[in-house]
């Protein structure tokens, strides 16, 4: 990983490395040592360490206090949710969600775009024995999740090229698989959800529709997924459809988009 705008004539150098640092963090599925981190950047160990004690002061980064290795906090993602449009989202979405997520059986979640990807903003857990459950602030595919493909239906031509520009996979595509997916998202828009096979987990279905307008100011989408199991009573298709979509629309009408 390198260090990022290393000629920039405005970088502030430990703005710089805190950020490297955070970012790294959040990249990893385990707790990194100081030495760990310096490696991964390109940096000295001694470079870091004032830089590391202070994240950790400021309560956005943890340090084991057996192994010494650091992991990021849940600092930044408490602060992002006091963020607008999302706070606004999160509070008109959240009753609603568990009202479906009660009816249905099912857990729900809402997603927005961030930075290309999609994001997971909102999780309505289910109380059935058997469900499966999302963590908020979880990344996905754009392009190929069930949520995903909702938001890139739904949003302008030139968020949507953008964020295709950027996925590594559509560069790959050939001509024949890009026409292909501009017509399912085509498709997609008309029909104004999709139900489709996880990429995640075998045998589960997402539900997914729009929250919002078509290439409105502020769209999300809102999703669902069944699993199958002895101990839980699956809704019949359309039912769950309905039962979505309206939730959805309850939530524009409230959020006045």
């Amino acid at each position: 990983m390198e260090p990022k705008n290393k000629t920039n004539k405005y970088a502030v150098p430990a703005l710089d490395k805190g950020l490297d640092i955070m970012e790294y963090l959040t990249s990893q599925d385990s707790p990194r040592s100081q030495a760990e981190i310096a490696t991964a950047l390109n940096r000295s160990a001694n470079e870091i360490y004032r830089v590391l004690v202070g994240l950790e002061a400021r309560g956005y980064l943890h340090r084991d206090e057996v192994s010494g290795k650091y992991r990021m906090s849940l600092k930044i993602y408490n602060l992002s949710r006091r963020i607008t449009p999302v706070d606004k989202i999160r509070q008109c979405a959240i009753p609603h969600m568990e009202d479906l997520a009660f009816t249905t059986g099912n857990s729900c979640y809402l997603t927005m775009l961030y930075q290309s990807q999609t994001m997971v903003i909102v999780h309505a857990a289910s109380h059935e024995p058997v469900s499966l459950n999302i963590a908020e602030g979880t990344l996905l595919s754009t392009r190929s999740t069930c949520p995903g493909k909702i938001l890139l239906a739904n949003s302008n031509k030139e968020v949507t090229d953008m964020i295709l520009e950027r996925d590594p996979e559509f560069a790959k595509m050939s001509q024949v698989k890009r026409d292909s997916l501009f017509e399912e998202l085509l498709m997609i828009r008309d029909q104004g959800y999709l139900v489709a096979a996880s990429p995640f987990v075998v045998g589960v279905e997402d539900y997914s529709t729009l929250v919002g307008h078509p290439e409105g100011l502020v769209i999300a989408s809102l999703s669902m997924s069944t699993m199958p199991s002895a101990l839980n009573v699956q809704k019949d298709t359309d039912e769950l459809i309905a039962k979505l979509r309206e939730t959805a629309v309850r939530i524009s009408e409230q959020l006045g988009c």
